[in-house]
Parts: structure tokens; C-alpha cells; sequence
């Protein structure tokens, strides 16, 4: 039994700001930030919410499937920016499309976030436990950036993706590489609401994501080829190959290092950062639903995943579409 993607579906916040937008409220440029990153603009929420494009990514996911919302067993989704604390915003998403019959639950893995809830919800699929999974990547970076900071504010952006998994004999995911490295986790953090007791003077000071991209980017281009290689050595394929290489949208200069360290063509990476940014959790799935509805995923074609970021995290999987 393996576990096949069925269908696919994005939600991008509606508006669009530019690197030249950014560049009227900071020392900036667009020539500064697409250089070095390759992103141009980014879409910000206004009156969108994690909840919000998470459910519209998740009903896009389930009409390209074909599947009812009483068909989904599981929902797990990935984000570090959901709305509550509790309840989840996965628990909000099966409330608003009606899963009646599925079990949902949060991860955080940050940037790797929809890739460990694939590998998740194939275990769950494997064990013969549940049949039918919604998976989200769903983010609001944009209420956890410091506007202030220019060297980390205008590498990201808001949005949500989604795919709905189904067991099945014939094809599917044919291997997973998960990592973790914590010891190297505060090269990209944000700190959380600190202790608030009797005990405790408690600072109001609000709290923001921080990056040493330096370090981040040395992490990213050693640990992807890596994790890469394993994933095509476990499923007995080579990189040449693979069709297409969908990797987590940070910096067109770290895909850049990827594919030149796999000997593979640029020409097998496609790129939404340059009009989304990096949004977390969500870029893995909003890519795979833009080469989706570009019609360049064909039934057989073997495409290679890879989440990677805050933890430090890093996902890989190979999938026969």
C-alpha cells in the first residue's frame, strides 16, 4: 500500500506588495532584494487569517480530488503563525468544511512543516489506520515579522497550500529523509510569550522572528543535496531521473546550490518565490498546486520533494504522481 497525492489547492492573500512597495518605508530596493533572493513581491494579509486560507486551500484540494469533506479521516496541518493557541488550525478547518470524521491536529516543524505531516499521515496510511488525509501548509509570516528589520522582513509572505492523500496499491510516496538539528535551532527563531505569574516581572515588549541567514543558508545547502540523495538512493532512483524537484522556497540562490550539487538542471526547479516570498509551511504545497494547475504534473512522473528551515528541520520525500 502507498500513499498517493489525489489533489491539490493554494490560497495567496489578495494583496500583492512589491520589493519598489517595500522600498517607500525602508532602506531598500528591489534591485537589493531580488539579486540576492530572487523574490519581486510577496502578498500580505489584510483581512485574510491562517484559518482563513487554510480552509480556502483545503476545499480548492478536495474539488481537484474529487473527494467530500465526510471522506477526509485526518487533518493534519503545518504552520508556526496559526491564529489561536488553541484551538488548532486544523480543528478550525474541520469545522468549516464539515469533516465530521476526521481527526485533526497542528505541527510545527516551521519551514519543513507540510513535508513531516505528509510523512505523518503516510505512516497513519501505511498502519492501515485511516485511508483519506488533508494536508496543510498554512502561514501569516507577515504578524511575526519585525517591519523594522529589512535583512529578514522582505523574505517572506502570507498564503496557504494543501493536498489531499489517499492510500493506493499502485503508486504514490516511495520514500521519506526527515532530520532535525535543534543544537542549530536559534539561527531562526521567535520567541514565544515568556512566563506571566505572581513570580515573574513580565515584559509587554512584543516578540519577532530573527535570522542569521548566513547560517541558515550554509545549513540549507548542505543538509537539502543530503537529505536528497538519501531519499533517491531509499526509492532506487537516480537524480537524473526525476522530473521535477519541488523544493521550499527560501532563496533562489540556496536552489540554485542544490541543483548544481545534484548535477541536475535548473530547468527541474520550478520557482513561486519570486511573486510569493518564502511562506514556511505553505511553499511546498502552494508550488506542487501551481505546477499542478500549470499541467506539468503528469500520471508517472517521479518528483522529489524538500521542506527545510526553523528547528533546524529538513524533509525530503520521492513521489510517483
Amino acid at each position: 500500500m502507498k500513499t498517493r497525492i489525489i489533489g491539490t489547492g493554494s490560497c495567496l492573500p489578495a494583496n500583492v506588495v512589491t520589493n519598489d512597495d517595500l522600498s517607500k518605508i525602508m532602506d531598500t530596493s528591489d534591485e537589493w532584494i531580488s539579486s540576492r533572493t530572487g523574490i519581486r513581491e510577496r502578498h500580505l494579509a489584510k483581512e485574510e487569517t491562517t484559518a482563513s486560507m487554510s480552509v480556502e486551500a483545503a476545499k480548492r484540494a478536495m474539488e481537484n480530488a474529487g473527494v467530500t469533506a465526510e471522506e477526509i479521516d485526518l487533518i493534519i496541518l503545518g504552520t508556526v503563525s496559526a491564529d489561536y493557541v488553541t484551538p488548532s488550525c486544523a480543528c478550525e478547518v474541520q469545522a468549516a468544511i464539515g469533516a465530521k470524521n476526521a481527526v485533526a491536529f497542528d505541527i510545527n516543524a516551521a519551514c519543513s512543516g507540510f513535508m513531516f505531516a505528509l510523512h505523518i499521515a503516510n505512516a497513519y496510511i501505511q498502519s492501515g489506520i485511516y485511508r483519506t488525509a488533508l494536508i496543510i501548509g498554512a502561514e501569516t509570516l507577515s504578524k511575526i515579522m519585525d517591519w523594522n528589520d529589512r535583512s529578514t522582513c522582505v523574505l517572506f509572505g502570507d498564503g496557504a497550500g494543501a493536498a489531499v492523500v489517499r492510500a493506493d496499491e499502485n503508486t504514490g510516496f516511495l520514500a521519506f529523509d526527515l532530520g532535525s538539528d535543534g543544537s542549530r535551532g536559534m539561527v531562526l527563531a521567535g520567541l514565544n510569550r515568556t512566563n506571566n505569574n505572581p513570580l515573574v516581572e513580565t515584559s509587554k515588549e512584543l516578540q519577532y522572528v530573527h535570522m542569521d541567514g548566513q547560517e541558515v543558508y550554509k545549513f540549507a545547502v548542505t543538509a537539502v543535496p543530503a537529505s536528497l540523495h538519501k531519499v533517491l538512493e531509499d526509492a532506487g532512483i537516480s537524480a537524473e531521473e526525476i522530473d521535477y524537484f519541488a523544493l521550499h522556497q527560501a532563496n533562489i540562490r540556496i536552489i540554485q546550490s542544490v541543483a548544481k550539487r545534484l548535477k541536475v538542471s535548473e530547468d527541474k526547479f520550478p520557482i513561486s518565490l519570486d511573486h510569493c516570498g518564502n511562506i514556511s509551511a505553505a511553499s511546498v504545497p502552494i508550488l506542487l498546486d501551481e505546477m499542478n494547475k500549470n499541467g506539468l504534473l503528469k500520471p508517472g512522473m517521479k518528483i522529489a520533494l524538500s521542506g527545510f528551515g526553523g528547528g533546524l528541520t529538513w524533509a525530503s520525500a520521492v513521489v510517483e504522481w
